[in-house]
């Protein structure tokens, strides 16, 4: 974990914290809760690989022989697409 991901959690209340002068102190209880709560439990991350074959294939109805359809994607620029910025205010004059 960065240093600016726990400077995070203490501010928005998710790890208490204490401050004494110029130097922060954590609570080991603490700091054991708050990776209580954040434990992942096994099985609920499979919003993170959706089913290549498309939303219907957990209902039994499985299509093998049609093929998916290719998803659409935005073209990629070329680099002549690109204008650098200072080409951009050399052109205004600036």
């Amino acid at each position: 974990m960065t240093l600016r991901t726990l400077y995070r959690f203490i501010d928005e209340g998710q790890l208490p914290a204490y401050k004494m002068g110029r130097v922060i102190r954590l609570q080991a209880s603490d700091v054991d809760d708050f990776i209580s709560r954040a434990r992942i439990v096994p099985g609920t991350l499979e919003h993170l690989y959706p089913d290549p074959r498309g939303a219907q294939s957990g209902r039994g109805q499985h299509h093998d022989d049609e093929a998916m359809p290719e998803p659409s994607r935005p073209a990629a620029k070329r680099a002549s697409d690109v204008m650098d910025l200072d080409d951009a205010q050399g052109e205004n004059g600036q």
